[in-house]
This record gives structure tokens, sequence and C-alpha cells, in this order.
């Protein structure tokens, strides 16, 4: 019984801890890689508009990572009031720096 409950234990623990990454879009991994890609998966209805804020992230040498590219430090750059839809830059140069950049779209 006891072995039965360790099993139970162990496989748990295993599923719980093998996270994957989940987005809408992955960029395709490379030695040099610079996309644009969607952040926003309803397009239905969505407005074109000029009104831009983005927000930036960046990470070297896999070892340190610093910036704030979340939607709301995006929106206050652009001093958007309404965010219609996103979508993000990803800029990596072997590894050794790479840059995230998502952009808010609205009024």
């Amino acid at each position: 019984m006891k072995e039965l409950l360790g099993s139970a234990v162990l496989a748990g623990s295993i599923s719980l801890l093998s996270g994957c990454l989940s987005a809408p879009f992955q960029p395709p991994m490379g030695a040099f890689t610079a996309i644009n890609a969607p952040l926003s998966v309803e397009y239905d209805k969505t407005p074109i508009t000029m009104k831009r804020g983005s927000a930036s992230c960046i990470n070297v040498l896999g070892l340190f990572a610093i910036g704030d590219a979340s939607t709301h430090t995006a929106a206050q750059n652009g001093r958007l009031t309404m965010i219609h839809h996103l979508d993000y830059e990803y800029f990596n140069l072997l590894g050794i720096y790479q840059k995230t950049t998502v952009n808010a779209y609205g009024e």
C-alpha cells in the first residue's frame, strides 16, 4: 500500500513540475532571431489604430533579465486608456542578448 501511495505522489509531483510554455505564438529559435508577432488572438472587429505604447525587457547571457514588458506599462507609456490589440517584437543574438518588446494599440 505504501508503495502504491509513494508511486502516486511521485507521478503527481512529476506532472505538476513538468510545466510547458503556452503563448499565442512562440518565436522560432535560432542564432539570430528578429520577429514581430501577435499577442492577441481575437481579431474579429479589431480596429486599426495609430496610437501605440511599448514596454521592453532585456536578457544578457541568459543570466540577467531586467525590464518591464507588461501590458500595463505599455499602455501607460502610450497614454492608452483602452487597449484594442497587442503584438510583440523579439530579438535574439546568439543567446548573448535578447530583447522582448510588448506593443499595445488603442485609444
